[in-house]
């Protein structure tokens, strides 16, 4: 959630602001703002797109070579332009920007009331930027801007990742993290700093990743990292993998369609060089040591929020049909909150594109104090959950600009299906036989996928007959009714339009109240042990006068004589089928988006990383 962008060097920093705040923007927001240091420090912030605030500052002063900037998800206070970031101290000595939550902003606030400091907006972030003021000079210039900042810090409970600018010290930018990720690209002579790497890639592939506690003191020649406690840290610089074309749209109309379409060449490079050449083996070296405790798990605990509980839930039905493990599978933000019973032999599964969700951080750590085995499954290289836990697997997908997840899902899926086919072969609960079957269909699955995808034209005539619907129903059984789940939810997602996913079998038991001629039903029914069933609910839709959207097995001739309309996907193994049976979800979602004018890569009320409870 929200998007931090600064700038330390000898350029002009406007341009690389408002160019990193673009690149931001797929992460939502509701406004955005800028501050540059010159002659003063200049601050101009507006509500809505950065588009209008590029229409703000036309033709103002915008020199300076060091400045932040800001794209605000409102949490504390309604979207305007007042509560827009940067926030200034009642007496201009800091500016600050700011992702994350101060939970004990009100007591902050009170004191700070009480001691003469009045507020513009209703921000936990101004209370932050008048609470290290207030130190900075009731220190009486016997502490300096970084250390005000430190202890401000220290009486601060919540999450945050700040850029702060001192009027006193306008050389420098201080940035600080917990909970909410930062990272500070290294050029020549410069400094960048964003929430994540999207801004920076395109300046350097050199960057520090902060970690908890962590404060940096960065001057244009010169970087000092720190503890809020004044321990001195070295930094690790790392390389970025990302290249500047992986984030541009590269001719699609939006990122959302590039992404789905890219989902061929995502789910290759998942397994790509952890399939033997000869598909006799799979090889996850990030879970080389903690494999034995894998193995010997009697409970494996999924975690994740959103899209990544789906590919929890295709997990589940993985892991106990191939490895006959017992799995659970968790919202992350439920878990946090009740007390939940975990044994040292449990092993805990979190899941997150982002790896920055902060409802699984908080799980995982839950896991940890424990004494439980934590296992991350990410796409986003330096992210807080593979730092946060034992072992993991990155999932290769590549960046993800639309704020609908489509080939990270399938990215996490891939990542699944591998561990739960080695468990299956390691718990010898499958053949080899089957264990080298499952590899070669896991392997095909990438240029199934490109068939699919060419029934694009199919879909998009489809969509066009249902895109005014208010109301939509998914079925699916079995490896397929998480699928169905995550049909739904893509379609609530970018065209507003209500829909729910059902267990096939379970819409007897109320949903089928709503079925009529104006209720599209969206069944997913591949040829698998429960096709028969599947076939029967569909003839209980028709019956009703239901309208079918049926994605069924290539040739399948029964379904395409009941259904109004199929959409074939290649055969396959019944546990590779949620590989291929959520792209033409995603197609029909997509499709019916941009038919109803739905800003399909920014949809309202949503950001790309829940970051904050």
């Amino acid at each position: 959630m929200c998007g931090i962008v600064g700038y330390i060097g000898e350029k002009d920093a406007y341009p690389i602001l408002i160019n990193g705040l673009k690149r931001l923007e797929y992460r939502g927001y509701d406004s955005a703002g800028v501050a540059i240091i010159g002659n003063e420090t200049k601050i101009f912030k507006k509500k809505g797109k950065v588009s209008e605030l590029e229409k703000l500052v036309k033709n103002k002063d915008v020199s300076g070579v060091i400045g932040i900037g800001h794209t605000r998800w409102a949490t504390h206070g309604e979207p305007n332009d007042v509560n827009a970031h940067p926030h200034t101290s009642q007496n201009n000595k800091f500016t600050v920007i700011h992702n994350g939550i101060i939970e004990n902003y009100g007591r902050l606030k009170r004191k700070l009331e009480d001691r003469g400091y009045k507020f513009k907006s209703q921000t936990d972030t101004e209370v932050l930027a008048n609470l290290i003021e207030y130190i900075y000079i009731k220190g009486n210039g016997e502490i300096d801007a970084e250390h005000a900042v430190r202890l401000a810090l220290s009486k601060v409970i919540g999450a945050y990742g700040i850029v702060i600018i001192s009027k006193d010290e306008p050389d420098k930018l201080i940035a600080a993290r917990k909970g909410s990720p930062l990272v500070i690209g290294i050029g020549e002579g410069e400094y960048y700093i964003a929430s994540d790497a999207t801004p920076i890639i395109e300046h350097t592939d050199s960057v520090i990743y902060l970690n908890n506690d962590n404060v940096a003191i960065i001057k244009k020649d010169q970087l000092t990292l720190k503890t809020i406690g004044n321990d001195e840290l070295k930094p690790l610089i790392q390389k970025l993998t990302m290249d500047i074309g992986s984030i541009e749209k590269n001719g699609y109309e939006h990122f959302m369609l590039k992404e789905i379409f890219e989902q061929p060449k995502s789910i290759l490079d998942t397994f790509r060089g952890r399939v033997a050449a000869d598909l006799s083996e799979i090889r996850l070296g990030g879970l080389f040591e903690v494999m034995p405790k894998l193995e010997k798990a009697k409970r494996i605990i999924i975690i994740a929020c959103g899209t990544s509980w789906h590919a929890g839930l295709v997990a589940e039905y993985l892991i106990e049909t191939l490895a006959r493990v017992p799995v659970e599978v968790e919202y992350g933000s439920e878990f946090r909150y009740r007390k939940p019973i975990i044994y040292e032999d449990d092993v805990v599964i979190a899941i997150s594109q982002s790896g920055e969700t902060a409802d699984t951080l908080a799980a995982i750590n839950i896991a940890k104090e424990a004494g439980a085995t934590v296992l991350g499954i990410c796409n986003v290289v330096g992210a807080s959950i593979p730092r946060e836990t034992h072992a993991g697997v990155y999932t290769h997908a590549g960046p993800e600009i639309g704020v609908a997840s489509t080939k990270a899902f399938t990215a996490q899926v891939t990542v699944l299906t591998m561990i739960a086919i080695i468990l299956g072969k390691n718990n010898n609960t499958i053949s080899d036989d089957e264990y080298t079957s499952l590899i070669k269909e896991l392997t095909d699955v990438p240029k199934k996928v490109e068939e699919i995808l060419k029934s694009d034209p199919i879909i998009k005539k489809i969509s066009e007959l249902y895109k005014d619907a208010t109301n939509f129903l998914y079925l699916g059984r079995g490896y397929l009714f998480p699928v169905a789940l995550e049909g739904a939810l893509k379609l609530k997602e970018i065209s507003y339009i209500h829909a729910e996913g059902y267990p096939a079998a379970e819409m007897k038991h109320g949903p089928i109240a709503l079925i009529d001629e104006n209720m599209p039903v969206v069944v997913i029914a591949t040829q698998d042990n429960s096709y028969e069933k599947i076939v029967s609910n569909i003839q209980e839709v028709k019956a009703r006068n239901g309208k079918v959207i049926a994605i069924v097995t290539e040739g399948d001739t029964v379904i395409k004589s009941m259904a109004d309309h199929v959409i074939e996907v290649p055969k396959s193994h019944e546990a590779i089928a949620p590989l291929l049976t959520v792209v033409p979800l995603q197609l029909l979602s997509y499709h019916i988006a941009v038919m109803r004018d739905c800003n399909v890569d920014q949809p309202r009320n949503l950001a790309k990383s829940v970051t904050v409870e």
